[in-house]
């Protein structure tokens, strides 16, 4: 018989008994080892992008593996007040069919807007910021959308999302049917805009900057209104829009000193001349879109003759000969008008062309002249930007429109005030905007 012997036991492999000491190992070694790992790693990585390049689409997995450096939606796109929708990029390109240029509706200093159609069957016009703008495109954005965010009137245009992916910044908009009014007021148009509703855009208008000025919590100042920033409803009810250059306007301060942003033609003086903002300023643009919806005509048209060339001043010649019925668009005569309500409109108007500041009733009375039935409104005085010098271009005379009216301001300048900070002063050119204002280039763009 043969005897076995017990069976030891196995003793646990630990790596003391293997003699595994790896900060023992000589350098060579240590070095192999990571080597083969990271080789091991690298391998199992490829393997891993080959089965997911098989089984995924291309821009699903460029999308998995892009990391770019932008804002989370939900928190870019908010306001203090009320938060808006985040659409991503992808849903407006397939909305706007790739930003076809059929669907352009328009075009401003933001950049193009076009028309689109949401999944759910909602139009909407999507405003484009322009790639390669300058910082002052992503400024204009983010005041945009956090002024537009804050507000809420029947009068103000509605956001209803923005999109901020990589490069994109997208605002969306809720889509007017009939446009804007600059489309049918000037030019040849097949709607035709009788006294009724022009009076109601008017009316809808001054209610809008009444809100801004003063019913809303948050005063501000639009600094642009024209007549293609005034969008028309299918009832062909306006809404103020392009809130790019508003300003947050403090309750405590008369102005703000800043440069020159807007529209050449419909610029108060006390703004273009020594940088003087308020809410006045948007009031003397009222007046002069009041006369272009009366006249459907462009407050500067260099086309007519010398005396007709620019608006207010025409109106008021016409007004001086008691002849201010002349203004009124000859299409609208036709059709039947209320004369009365007409020479009142005007009035309101000039009222609102007033060269000094103070002088310019604010909205609320505005509203108020335009709906009481009642006479007794004051007599304007003659409108600012009319004195002109007697010379072949018939330049205005702004050395005394400044004497006449000087800044309450104390600065070294005898033009224009200091800058505030450093980069109003590199910004402030007074002579050449000057020379832009008396030259009257096209009144659609914004310098």
């Amino acid at each position: 018989m043969v005897r076995q012997s017990p069976r030891k036991a196995l003793a646990p492999v630990t790596f003391k008994s293997l003699n595994l000491n790896i900060s023992s190992a000589s350098p060579a070694a240590t070095a192999s080892f990571f080597s083969l790992v990271s080789i091991i790693l690298v391998v199992i990585l490829i393997i891993l992008v080959a089965i997911l390049w098989k089984h995924m689409k291309p821009d699903t997995l460029q999308k998995l593996f892009k990391f770019t450096k932008q804002l989370p939606g939900p928190d870019y796109c908010s306001g203090n007040l009320r938060a808006i929708n985040y659409l991503d990029f992808r849903t407006l390109k397939r909305a706007t069919n790739n930003f076809h240029p059929n669907n352009q509706l328009g075009s401003g200093g933001f950049g193009p807007v076009y028309q689109g159609v949401l999944d759910d069957g909602t139009v909407i016009a999507v405003k484009q910021l322009s790639l390669g703008k300058s910082r002052q495109g992503e400024s204009e954005f983010l005041t945009e959308v956090r002024m537009i965010t804050s507000i809420q009137h029947k009068n103000l245009v509605r956001l209803v999302g923005c999109c901020s992916e990589g490069a994109q910044r997208l605002l969306v908009y809720e889509y007017m049917k009939n446009k804007s009014l600059d489309s049918i007021l000037y030019g040849s148009h097949a709607i035709f805009l009788n006294w009724k509703i022009r009076f109601q855009i008017i009316l809808g208008i001054a209610r809008g900057l009444q809100y801004l000025h003063e019913d809303s919590n948050l005063r501000i100042v639009h600094r642009d209104i024209k007549a293609s920033n005034i969008l028309l409803d299918d009832k062909f009810q306006p809404k103020i829009g392009d809130f790019g250059l508003a300003r947050f306007f403090p309750e405590d301060q008369a102005y703000l000193s800043t440069t020159f942003a807007g529209t050449l033609g419909y610029t108060a003086p006390e703004y273009a001349i020594r940088g003087e903002l308020s809410e006045k300023a948007d009031i003397y643009s009222f007046g002069v879109l009041v006369l272009e919806i009366i006249s459907s005509r462009k407050n500067t048209d260099l086309s007519l003759s010398a005396e007709m060339q620019y608006l207010p001043e025409y109106a008021w010649r016409l007004y001086e000969k008691s002849n201010v019925i002349d203004l009124v668009d000859p299409k609208l005569q036709a059709d039947g008008i209320f004369e009365a309500d007409v020479l009142k409109t005007c009035q309101v108007a000039f009222l609102c062309l007033q060269p000094l500041p103070t002088a310019r009733p604010p909205m609320s009375e505005v509203v108020a002249m335009l709906i009481q039935k009642s006479e007794g409104m004051q007599s304007p005085m003659r409108p600012a930007f009319l004195n002109r010098k007697n010379q072949t271009h018939r330049m205005f005379s702004w050395e005394s429109l400044s004497e006449q009216h000087p800044s309450p301001m104390r600065s070294d300048s005898t033009s224009f005030p200091q800058a505030t900070d450093k980069s109003l002063e590199s910004e402030s050119n007074l002579p050449s905007l000057l020379r832009k204002f008396t030259s009257f280039p096209q009144t659609d763009e914004k310098p």
